[in-house]
């Protein structure tokens, strides 16, 4: 099973995967044998590096802004703007696949089987996209208005957050439960889990 290190950045690069072929007991099978970076960002760039130093441009075939990046199953899933989903199995030959939308896709996270992605459009309203497959999608009701950032998962639950508190939870990723902070001045922006408990970090406004 390749572990992943996903590395936030605050400048060109949205998301940067690191994906290792060191074996455990997993039906996950490795697509290479070497380590792996996979960096993406503004107008299709993708970027890999087998050391974290020397980086090399991968054809992306879109021009679209790539914010999401993940590795499971084999395959690498990135998500952007205008509904973009690119997979790969090995970080340098990309392919488009069908969303069913034209929202902007925020981030990805694969868990349970289950591929989510998750986003909004112009008006913000939320939405929420899983897989099994990372090629066939379907749209999940997310019984909000508001713009989802940013998702996570642990302790057998999904949960996503994004703007005016909203807080979303489902153990399946594709039915969903409000959990929305009282005050809806608070934009949500993270979401991680350890030492048994969930942490949500955002902006007041």
């Amino acid at each position: 099973m390749r572990h992943i290190l996903i590395i936030f950045s605050l400048f060109l690069f949205s998301f940067i995967i690191f994906s290792c072929s060191e074996k455990e007991e997993s039906s996950t099978t490795p697509t290479t044998s070497s380590p792996l970076f996979v960096s993406v960002g503004n107008s299709g760039t993708i970027l890999t590096s087998s050391d974290g130093t020397t980086w090399t441009s991968k054809t992306s075939g879109t021009t679209e802004d790539l914010y999401g990046v993940t590795y499971a199953n084999s395959t690498f899933v990135v998500v952007g703007t205008s509904g973009t989903i690119l997979t790969s199995s090995d970080g340098t030959t990309w392919t488009s696949r069908t969303s069913g939308t034209s929202n902007y896709l925020a981030n990805v996270t694969y868990a349970n089987s289950t591929f989510v992605t998750v986003g909004d459009n112009a008006t913000g309203s939320g939405t929420i996209l899983t897989s099994t497959d990372a090629t066939t999608w379907t749209s999940r009701t997310s019984g909000t208005t508001r713009r989802l950032t940013e998702l996570t998962y642990a302790n057998s639950i999904f949960i996503i957050v994004g703007y005016e508190g909203t807080i979303l939870t489902s153990s399946d990723g594709i039915t969903w439960v409000d959990r929305s902070w009282s005050s809806r001045l608070n934009r949500f922006n993270g979401v991680t889990y350890a030492n048994s408990i969930f942490v949500v970090t955002g902006s007041a406004g």
